[in-house]
């Protein structure tokens, strides 16, 4: 997380997230990085499906249609937590860390989405691990990816010189 953080404050990008799976382990996970404050604006933790509705903004018809366990979720999720912390990207993270199954789908179906001024990522996992490991992976494999599109979209002035 120290390079995306640095890579964040170097872009002068702003982030915000919307944790439902994950529980706020990528906030966390950030937030441990010194100077983090200076790019990370907040997040929620949007568990139960009614905060999902009612706090992060997802449409209920999302939800009864495609389940919280779903890309278009996530999507709304990314979005809509960019918009309410007006950042310049929102990450997400939905799905099903078990034991059971949950809306008919498996165990470590993971959905994440990146939105990153307005343009959007979306990402399906299927992740057999255990419970906490598969959250550790998920925010792992969400920061890599995030950083992976900035260094491919976005660059520095000196960079581009270079």
């Amino acid at each position: 997380m120290d390079l995306l953080v640095k890579k964040l404050i170097d872009l002068g990008f702003t982030l915000s997230s919307c944790e439902s799976l994950t529980g706020g382990l990528f906030s966390a996970s950030l937030t441990s990085v010194p100077g983090v404050s200076a790019v990370f604006k907040g997040g929620l933790v949007t568990y139960w499906n009614e905060i999902k509705v009612n706090v992060a903004g997802v449409c209920q018809k999302t939800v009864d249609d495609y389940g919280v366990v779903s890309s278009q979720t996530a999507r709304e999720m990314a979005q809509n937590v960019a918009g309410i912390f007006h950042t310049d990207i929102g990450v997400s993270f939905t799905g099903n860390a078990g034991p059971d199954t949950l809306e008919g789908k498996p165990k470590g179906l993971v959905y994440t989405c990146i939105a990153i001024k307005g343009e959007v990522h979306e990402f399906e996992d299927l992740i057999d691990l255990p419970r906490n490991e598969l959250r550790l992976r998920i925010v792992e494999l969400t920061g890599a990816r995030l950083m992976e599109l900035l260094n491919k979209e976005y660059h520095l002035e000196e960079e581009q010189d270079g």
